[in-house]
């Protein structure tokens, strides 16, 4: 399998290790929620998806929850650009909190 291939860096690393299944984490995905009573559609990659998952999980929180919470928090410094915010937010998350 590629994995094994020398590398010329970690980027090339990550792209040759990655499977035919890991493709999809590219691939972005829209999900529609009620957040504060209003309709919102995010349009997100599925690695952050599951990062969002991963989050509302840890914190007993329903997706629709978490980003109800990211948002209210998220939106006065990044005015009306959710998936930005959320984005952000899966980094921040990943590179802090996830073991």
């Amino acid at each position: 399998m590629a994995i094994f291939l020398e590398e010329k860096d970690p980027l090339d690393h990550m792209f040759q290790a990655c499977t035919s299944d890991q493709i999809g984490e590219f691939v972005p995905e829209k999900r529609s929620f009620r957040i504060h009573g209003h309709s919102t559609t995010v349009r997100l990659e599925r690695a952050f998806w599951n990062v969002i998952e991963l989050m509302a999980d840890d914190l007993h929180l329903t997706v629709p929850q978490l980003i109800e919470r990211i948002i209210d928090q998220c939106i006065i410094a990044n005015d009306k650009n959710v998936a930005s915010c959320l984005r952000v937010i899966c980094l921040k998350y990943i590179n802090v909190y996830a073991a």
